[in-house]
């Protein structure tokens, strides 16, 4: 009987229900002490480390998911509005096309790179809760100190998440990258960084611009798809403008049928004629549309060629009214 009582005080109350856990780790182990702590010894790592686990696999399936996505998105095809000129890019700068899929392939590894933070930032938090959860730690006052310094923070860091908000956008609409020509209001040059809060930009003079993306109400881009060459040639107003238009349509028609020009050239020059009239003269346009990388050059070697076929035919420009108005102001 003594035996008995003995065996009945070490065996653990827990075994008399045969489903529990702690029956069967007695079942399997004839340990007492580790039967009666199954819960903490047992049963709450393995929670622990199932939820671990499983946010391991969860976070590498969606970054999975999210690279093949911008993996799908960075290999895509031309945009349309681009097809009509892809042939006369190729064959006037062979990295035209392929600058347009590296700068696809950059955004959507940008993009990619934050979708994939912000994945692993949700599964590993929601991975910590349940761990918090499983140790017995109460949750309550965490998640409401959580709520006030979120509410803290957004209400200090706005123009901070305005700004991300905004790089976000920016990267995944396209505005403008690395190497662009751009004007932002009272920044205007080439672009040298776009991160996710601000953009680095250098102007003709060489100074480095910083540029907040929230800050940002405006882009004028002037290196996406192709470039428009217009210029303005102003002449007297005595001049025959059917002769100058004329002139500048086989100006701009000679350097198009050259081999050097007409490789950058997309489309034949237009002599639009009289664009307009003032006091000093008339202005007269002619444009051309051309690649990008050489707008600034076609448009410099147009304008030499314009004034040298003014001065053969003898087409004036306007005399500056400067000297004129001073001298007319000293009579009076």
């Amino acid at each position: 009987m003594a035996a008995d009582s003995v065996l009945a005080e070490t065996v653990p109350s827990c075994v008399e229900d045969p489903t529990t856990l702690c029956a069967r780790v007695y079942q399997w182990s004839g340990l007492d002490w580790l039967a009666a702590n199954a819960e903490v010894l047992i049963e709450k790592p393995a929670r622990i480390l199932l939820v671990v686990v499983l946010a391991a696999v969860v976070r590498l399936l969606l970054h999975r998911a999210i690279r093949r996505l911008t993996d799908r998105t960075a290999t895509g095809s031309m945009p349309t509005i681009l097809r009509p000129w892809r042939n006369r890019v190729r064959a006037a700068d062979p990295d035209g096309v392929e600058s347009i899929a590296q700068r696809r392939t950059q955004r959507a590894e940008a993009i990619g790179s934050v979708l994939r933070s912000i994945a692993s930032f949700v599964v590993l938090g929601i991975a910590v809760v349940l761990v918090l959860g499983e140790l017995g730690v109460n949750l309550a006052p965490i998640i409401a100190s959580a709520g006030v310094l979120g509410v803290a923070l957004g209400f200090g860091a706005q123009n901070l998440v305005k700004d991300f908000i905004a790089g976000i956008g920016i990267i995944l609409e396209d505005q403008y990258g690395v190497g662009d020509v751009v004007d932002l209001g009272e920044a205007s040059g080439t672009v040298e960084a776009v991160g996710l809060r601000i953009t680095r930009l250098r102007d003709v003079n060489g100074v480095v611009w910083y540029a907040r993306n929230g800050e940002i109400l405006r882009v004028g881009n002037k290196s996406q798809g192709y470039a428009q060459v217009v210029i303005d040639m102003p002449v007297a107003h005595d001049t025959d403008l059917e002769r100058c238009r004329r002139a500048m349509q086989e100006v701009a028609d000679g350097m198009y049928a050259e081999d050097a020009w007409g490789a950058v050239l997309l489309a034949e020059p237009e002599s639009l004629g009289v664009e307009q009239i003032t006091a000093e003269g008339v202005v007269m346009r002619v444009q051309v549309r051309s690649t990008n990388a050489d707008q600034w050059r076609v448009a410099r070697e147009l304008r030499m060629r314009l004034k040298e076929r003014f001065v053969a035919e003898g087409i004036r420009t306007p005399p500056p009214l400067l000297g004129a108005s001073a001298t007319g102001a000293g009579a009076r």
